[in-house]
């Protein structure tokens, strides 16, 4: 089921078991609540708060990264390339005084393909309708696209300009770099963070809870994120791609569950590696499929971190040519297609 976010959903919140909810492994004993490090956070008043707090930013500015974070579970997936988040992703955080329902989208690029143009749209709808945006700055590559910064600054909801990765940089230089941030953007706050240590997210979390306008929650109080569980488990999938492959292949590849059977002792699943080209898929299975099962031991040790169980993990490889400029292609992968 996907989310509509233009209307918002009525409070009180949609079905149970719409989304995606914890594993019981994360329910059990207040597990959930030992690895986050915010469940304290609690606004001003004891008005109850909920919004939808949108993290936008270029490609490898952090955003999947302070997601997964703030939410306390790995969600989206993170690897050092540019690029690898193409979906807006949902994370929910609920606690008796508020709910967060944070949104991790992919970085601002310039559309080369049709595919690109579908990552933009998310971009688009999520500055929107945020209650909040979070707007993620690099601190060792500040430069951005002068468009996209102004969209941003001139939207009308609730802004906090995070200096991420400030771990990276000279001490000396991150008070005039705040400064020229507040000039920038008067109306914001500016936030020093580092994502990957999570220096200053506790703060960035209680900033963002006094932000939330009043109202009820929009999911359940379990719900963790809008994806299926066949969606994280193709994203754990094309995470390993993009870390074992090189040059193009990681950008021409996706990926698709077909079979996910949840049996009591064990997960059954199996999922299509896709790609543009024969030559992609040679490279990707390898010498004997040496390749491929690197693939696979990788994201089925992920899953079973993830779902707390025993995981069959099969893959196949497929051709689909030219699919990132294809609209019926890019329908088929679970993209809005259209100029």
């Amino acid at each position: 089921m996907q989310v509509r976010f233009l209307p918002r959903p009525p409070a009180p919140a949609v079905k149970p078991g719409a989304f995606f909810r914890r594993p019981n492994r994360l329910l059990a004993g207040g597990t959930m609540h030992k690895k986050r490090r915010f469940v304290n956070c609690k606004p001003s008043s004891m008005t109850h708060k909920a919004g939808f707090v949108n993290i936008l930013g270029k490609p490898n500015a952090g955003k999947s990264t302070l997601m997964n974070r703030l939410v306390g579970e790995k969600l989206s997936i993170v690897t050092p390339k540019a690029q690898t988040t193409r979906h807006r992703i949902l994370g929910i955080v609920s606690q008796p005084d508020y709910q967060i329902v944070f949104s991790d989208t992919p970085g601002y690029l310039e559309a080369k393909y049709g595919l690109h143009r579908a990552m933009m749209r998310f971009v688009e709808s999520a500055i929107e309708d945020a209650d909040v945006i979070l707007y993620l700055i690099d601190v060792t590559d500040p430069s951005d696209v002068e468009s996209y910064r102004q969209e941003i600054l001139q939207a009308e909801s609730k802004l906090i300009v995070v200096l991420n990765k400030v771990d990276q940089l000279p001490a000396e230089q991150l008070p005039a770099l705040i400064k020229e941030w507040e000039a920038l953007a008067p109306q914001a706050k500016v936030m020093p963070l580092s994502a990957e240590h999570g220096y200053n997210a506790d703060v960035l979390m209680h900033q963002i809870v006094e932000m939330l306008p009043e109202g009820e929650s929009y999911y359940g109080e379990d719900e963790l994120t809008d994806k299926s569980e066949r969606f994280l488990a193709a994203e754990i999938i094309r995470e390993k791609v993009f870390l074992n492959y090189k040059q193009e292949i990681p950008y021409a590849s996706e990926v698709l569950v077909d079979s996910f059977k949840d049996e009591p002792n064990i997960l059954r699943i199996e999922a299509t590696v896709y790609v543009e080209r024969a030559t992609q898929k040679g490279i990707i299975i390898g010498h004997q499929g040496k390749e491929l099962k690197k693939v696979g031991t990788a994201a089925r040790l992920d899953m079973e971190k993830f779902w707390g169980k025993k995981v069959f993990l099969g893959l196949f490889v497929k051709i689909k040519e030219n699919w990132r400029n294809d609209d019926r292609q890019l329908r088929y992968f679970g993209y809005k297609s259209g100029s």
